[in-house]
């Protein structure tokens, strides 16, 4: 996040606050109470909008990267012989994605590790020898491409990655390992043209299956933080106090989601006259003061004077992002902010997303 401010504004400066480090909450038996993984390898109702469709094809994707993989491979002629002497068709596309292997994690960087490891699975996959038989070479280095990006991503969602990249970096990933696969530049594209426009409805339930036990373990710490933090605030809000405290003047409160909460929560009881602006991204301050579960302000009391000019950034795909402006008229201001990727991935998109930073910049003090 600091670069993302530095290189838009000089001079700032940015002082962490990790509270998480001393008053998170964690899984006290490692997480013996979630059940084993199963087997195996939008908010709003679905609409015509090509880019819900487009999140809603990736998150199929995100669930099993080799979906589209397996159906080309189910659409290729059964028994079909070559000429003599001609290679098989699939030889060129593993003979690429080992050169890209070999590369490791370079060609994609802004995804994050993985991408080796990635293309040397896919180089080995029993499917993309049919797959090859049923598609142009140039259709079946996208589909790779789009496998391999998809696969990268799924894996840093299953860390609980703190980053994710946005939809617009994510294609121009998948354009450039099209590319380093054999397919002719055609530039970046923002939907999904494959064939998981016949399957995304159909693999809802096995999306849900496959990263149960990741989702599990990403949300539980998360909800158990903000269980402990309604329940035993005060440190956390103590230590903030303290931290703006010794800070000159202006100071800008930035805070995610939990963060978001912690920083209304406190300048909503203490007034801090250093911090002109709170800024909070992907947050659940507002819905918390709807429900009559914020600490410091119960419904429909309003905000105190003496809280700052509010920033609020939320995602329309982030299931974890509130408005405040409906609640505090004239006390917020609602930014809608588009990481093009769907949820969970939207919730750990902000920080990448150039986007957030403009709109950071341009309401500093």
């Amino acid at each position: 996040m600091a670069a993302g401010l530095t290189a838009l504004r000089e001079g700032l400066r940015i002082v962490p606050y990790y509270w998480g480090d001393t008053h998170g909450a964690t899984l006290a038996a490692g997480g013996a109470s979630l059940p084993a993984a199963p087997g195996g390898t939008s908010r709003g109702p679905a609409g015509p909008d090509p880019e819900e469709e487009t999140a809603a094809r990736w998150a199929a994707l995100y669930a099993d990267p080799y979906a589209e993989l397996a159906l080309a491979a189910a659409g290729a002629t059964q028994g079909a012989e070559r000429p003599p002497g001609t290679l098989p068709p699939d030889q060129a596309i593993r003979a690429r994605l080992a050169a890209l292997a070999a590369q490791g994690d370079e060609a994609a960087e802004e995804l994050g590790p993985g991408l080796g490891h990635a293309a040397t699975d896919l180089a080995a996959h029993h499917l993309l020898g049919p797959a090859a038989e049923a598609l142009t070479p140039d259709d079946l280095a996208h589909l790779a491409a789009r496998s391999l990006t998809a696969r990268v991503i799924a894996d840093a969602l299953d860390r609980d990655a703190p980053l994710v990249p946005t939809g617009d970096s994510r294609d121009a990933v998948a354009e450039r390992l099209a590319v380093a696969l054999g397919a002719a530049p055609r530039g970046t594209e923002r939907g999904v043209r494959s064939l998981m426009l016949r399957t995304a409805g159909s693999m809802a339930s096995r999306a849900v299956l496959r990263r149960r036990r990741a989702l599990t373990e990403a949300a539980h710490p998360a909800a158990a933080d903000i269980l402990r933090y309604l329940s035993r605030g005060e440190a956390v809000r103590t230590d903030l106090r303290e931290l703006v405290a010794g800070l000159e003047p202006p100071v800008t409160l930035v805070g995610h989601s939990l963060g978001g909460i912690i920083a209304l929560d406190t300048l909503i009881t203490t007034p801090l006259p250093q911090v002109r602006l709170l800024v909070t991204a992907g947050s659940q301050g507002p819905f918390l003061y709807e429900s009559g579960s914020l600490p410091s302000l119960e419904h429909p009391a309003p905000l105190p004077p003496h809280l700052p000019d509010w920033l609020n950034l939320y995602d329309p795909r982030d299931l974890l992002s509130y408005l405040g402006a409906g609640l505090f008229p004239g006390r917020v201001t609602d930014v809608r902010v588009d990481s093009r990727q769907p949820f969970p991935a939207s919730h750990s998109a902000y920080w990448t997303n150039p986007e957030v930073y403009r709109h950071i910049v341009d309401r500093l003090p």
